[in-house]
């Protein structure tokens, strides 16, 4: 069977009063702006674009979670998505950037030569696992950090 699918976004809940600041931390970190924001059947969502990824806030009767992640291996949990993954051009310089604005990483960077990517873990605000994946190997023009 062909469905004939793509990707279209990854929906995270959030509590009314994590909303704005998860909105702001995926703006500073991540560079995501709003799309679009609307109320429907008492949820607010809020879709986020960078490029060509789509992250949707729903915000509504939604408890906080446990207690956030700081390690990625530690975070697997077969009730709830685990994480999702975003595509950058330089790990490295990806993962520094973030460091250097506060963003704590949760695992990595290693390589991963069965994918030929280089990957890294973070979380954002409210504890969701973000994975960072590059080429492997070090960017164009850019020594190997080790």
């Amino acid at each position: 069977m062909t469905l004939g699918i793509s990707h279209d976004h990854v929906g995270i809940t959030v509590t009314d009063e994590d909303l704005e600041a998860t909105i702001a931390w995926y703006a500073r970190h991540l560079g995501f702006g709003v799309e679009r924001r609307f109320a429907s059947h008492g949820t607010t969502f809020v879709f986020l674009t960078a490029g060509g990824v789509r992250i949707e806030l729903l915000a509504g009767a939604v408890r906080r979670a446990g207690e956030p992640v700081d390690d990625v291996l530690r975070s697997m949990d077969p009730s709830r998505l685990h994480h999702f993954c975003l595509a950058v051009e330089d790990l490295d310089a990806a993962v520094s950037e973030l460091r250097d604005s506060g963003v704590p990483l949760v695992g990595g960077p290693m390589d991963v030569p069965a994918i030929g990517r280089r990957i890294a873990f973070v979380t954002d605000n409210i504890g969701t696992v973000i994975e960072l994946s590059g080429p492997s190997g070090p960017a164009p023009g850019r020594e190997t950090r080790r």
